[in-house]
């Protein structure tokens, strides 16, 4: 090159320019004290090439993919056209300012992360990481929630494993739960083992057993019933006063123990295999109640009225820095280490009974996260411990034992719970969400009588008070005593107060005004359904399983037991001729239907099988047809329905109403069937009985029977799994 430059210049004229730059200062041997153009482009190109060949020995040697980065940042929802001018600042991942090769590798979780600690905002350090999901600043800068939400995503994509997927619970939910037990951390299903004998007849389960009902719905409850201590942490959202621990007892949470559990949760929204519901809307009715924006303001405004607790005696303020700093390891979730922390504080200073507290709340955490009854009855005994100290504050006895009973009544340890509301009502008698506590703590135990006076008690001092209302109603129709129950229930449930959103009072209000021949009743319905607790006004069933097909009249074929009707059709007078035997022989074995479903007439029951177990006495007296039903584990094995024969002698007349769950379907096989006078009607539907013919319905939804005929009708009742059921849902789901 050098050399075509000397040739070039030795036979070529100077030009213009060349001469311009030497008057104004170019040498005379034609060299420039800047860079010529050309010698800019050499320089850049060189510099070009280099970083391309760096950006290749990067990818050679494989010291990061930046592919992958690239591709990772699409899921940012970023504009990728950024990232490739180099807009990567956002992704800086060690504080230097930049992005470059450890920046990536921190990203691709080959290298820790080392951010310079920042320093907080005083709003921002009372929110510990565990509670960044449902507690955010309003003063938050935007750049740093975005990128919270950067490094959320980031978490998720570096450290998911397929393995450890949270399998979908009973539901086939996605939400991850912390437990699939609904009571105590070892799938005991069973609160007290107070199931059903399965020699007593139970045609149906009219969500009439308060006791049964919470059982299943310990899974699902949503809201917290007290109006009380369970509000107090309300009031914690506002400045926190000097001489106060910082606090967030998550009282929600704590209860939410049972409510993550749901097992049963009704779908809001009709499924879209549900057949039509025929039915008026009657969304915008005055008779129905409340809205649900006037139940939130009215939450609201109560919330404001509300004072904050005091849970600090003058000693414990003394120590408030060292009860600081181990109620902050417990909100970081770092369960152990606030344990530990706490221990020390109780051995240091054993009349704390702050400290003391918190070491209940670490050990009741720790159940939590290790699945322990046994940690947990460590807590109960903890939080039993703090009110024996002396100088305790009001509101910390009140949590304390509040506490103490939510977790005996998840052991099912129902008795200890009633023992535990009793020391509260006597501690505090003029707190009337107390005693509504002590009335359930009755009706969980089926003294109703009890549960009566307390709920009495309540509304001669607050005759306003919806949850006693709803309660008192519900004890009044288990009475029979419909007419007097239905302004309790209606009124209790327009009061909107907290634990009267249960669908077991819109359930039981319907039902009551149905029996007075009340039209309402469907109002009442439609709100139940509006608001969540029904799958539909005439699918009312508590307890069930999202997404499952939902039509009234089934056949056999969709069902898929084909076989399992072909066997009973082919042997209904083996069935019919055992079952017969036993009414002459043994008649007593027929039982009363004793659920108060009847408006008249007489109706018995012999069972064989109840929530998948067998009765051996009873199928002593029909082998045949107990040997012949062991081949169909679909029916013997449903822990949520029953196997019986059911006789209905003439002038008998079934009240409209619901199964429990839809998690079944019901098959009738006709064995003997007057020619005339018999008919069920499930939804709108009517049908009547056939010899030797199987009908197959879904009892989730309303039905009602009539048996005006001059002689008796004889069934067998089979109920089966609904087929759209996993393996893994029949074997877990609870029974009923």
């Amino acid at each position: 090159m050098a050399s075509r430059k000397s040739s070039r210049g030795a036979g070529s004229s100077p030009s213009p320019g060349s001469k311009r730059e030497t008057k104004h200062g170019g040498s005379k041997n034609g060299k420039k004290e800047g860079l010529s153009g050309s010698s800019f482009f050499t320089w850049f190109m060189v510099i070009a090439l280099l970083g391309v060949w760096t950006s290749v020995a990067v990818v050679w040697f494989e010291l990061v993919d930046y592919e992958e980065v690239l591709a990772k940042a699409k899921d940012f929802r970023y504009n990728l056209s950024e990232v490739l001018q180099g807009k990567l600042g956002i992704y800086d991942a060690d504080g230097d300012g930049d992005f470059d090769v450890e920046d990536a590798k921190v990203l691709l979780g080959l290298k820790e992360r080392s951010v310079p600690a920042q320093p907080a905002s005083p709003e921002s350090e009372t929110i510990q990481p565990a509670e960044k999901s449902y507690v955010e600043s309003e003063h938050k800068n935007a750049d740093v929630e975005l990128e919270e939400e950067i490094q959320s995503v980031l978490h998720e994509a570096f450290h998911s494993q397929p393995d450890a997927d949270l399998l979908a619970d009973d539901l086939g939910a996605m939400e991850p739960e912390p437990y699939e037990a609904a009571v105590s951390y070892e799938y005991d299903m069973d609160v007290e083992k107070t199931m059903s004998d399965p020699e007593a007849p139970a045609e149906d389960m009219v969500h009439g057993n308060y006791n049964e009902d919470h059982e299943l719905k310990h899974e699902k409850q949503t809201e917290t019933r007290d109006t009380g201590v369970e509000d107090l942490p309300e009031e914690l959202n506002e400045a926190t006063e000097p001489d106060e621990i910082i606090e967030d007892f998550d009282i929600d949470k704590e209860l939410s123990v049972e409510s993550k559990h749901k097992e049963d949760d009704v779908a809001t929204e009709p499924e879209e295999s549900e057949m039509p519901v025929q039915a008026e809307d009657y969304s915008n009715d005055d008779l129905v109640g409340k809205s649900e924006r006037e139940i939130e303001q009215d939450k609201t405004e109560k919330a404001k009225k509300k004072k904050k607790p005091k849970l600090l005696n003058k000693f414990d303020k003394t120590i408030k820095a060292e009860l600081d700093a181990a109620e902050k390891l417990r909100k970081k979730g770092k369960v152990e280490e606030a344990l530990r922390a706490f221990e020390a504080l109780v051995n240091q200073y054993p009349q704390s009974p702050r400290a003391r507290y918190g070491k209940a709340q670490s050990e009741d955490d720790l159940a939590e996260k290790m699945r322990s009854n046994e940690m947990l009855q460590k807590a109960i005994n903890t939080y039993d411990e703090v009110v024996s100290l002396p100088n305790v504050p009001s509101d910390l006895i009140k949590l304390s034992l509040k506490r103490e009973a939510d977790r005996q009544q998840f052991l099912g340890r129902m008795r200890g719970s009633l023992v535990t509301l009793q020391k509260l009502v006597q501690l505090f008698p003029s707190d009337t969400s107390f005693k509504n506590d002590l009335g359930v703590g009755y009706l969980l135990i089926g003294d109703n009588s009890n549960a009566k006076k307390v709920y009495e008690e309540v509304l001669s001092l607050a005759p306003n008070d919806g949850f006693a209302k709803v309660h008192y109603g519900f004890i009044l129709k288990a009475e029979n005593k419909i007419a007097e129950s239905i302004p309790y229930l209606k009124e209790g449930l327009e009061s909107g107060d907290p634990g009267t959103n249960d669908g077991r009072f819109y359930f039981h209000l319907g039902d009551a005004l149905q029996r007075m021949g009340d039209k309402d009743a469907y109002k009442w319905y439609e709100l139940g359904y509006q608001r969540g607790h029904f799958a539909s006004v005439w699918q009312r069933s508590l307890y069930n399983v999202k997404g499952l097909k939902a039509q009234p009249w089934w056949t056999a074929r969709e069902t898929g037991y084909t076989e399992l009707v072909k066997s009973l059709e082919k042997n209904w007078k083996l069935i019919r001729d055992e079952g017969l035997a036993v009414m002459d022989k043994k008649r007593s074995l027929f039982l009363p239907e004793d659920e108060n479903l009847r408006e008249k007439g007489d109706w018995s029951q012999f069972t064989l099988w109840q929530q998948g177990r067998k009765n051996e006495n009873a199928c002593k007296s029909v082998p045949k047809t107990c040997a012949l039903l062991e081949r169909f584990p679909e029916a013997t094995g449903c822990r949520r329905g029953q196997i019986k024969y059911s006789i209905m002698h003439p002038g008998t007349h079934v009240w409209p109403h619901t199964g429990p769950t839809n998690c079944r379907l019901r098959m009738h096989l006709g064995l003997v069937i007057p020619k005339e006078g018999c008919r069920i009607r499930c939804a709108q539907d009517n049908r009547t009985w056939e010899e030797g013919k199987v009908l197959i319905f879904d009892d989730s939804f309303e039905h009602e029977v009539w048996q005006d005929a001059d002689n008796y009708r004889l069934i067998f009742i089979v109920d089966v799994w609904h087929p759209e059921l996993t393996a893994q849902q029949r074997r877990t789901l609870p029974a009923i």
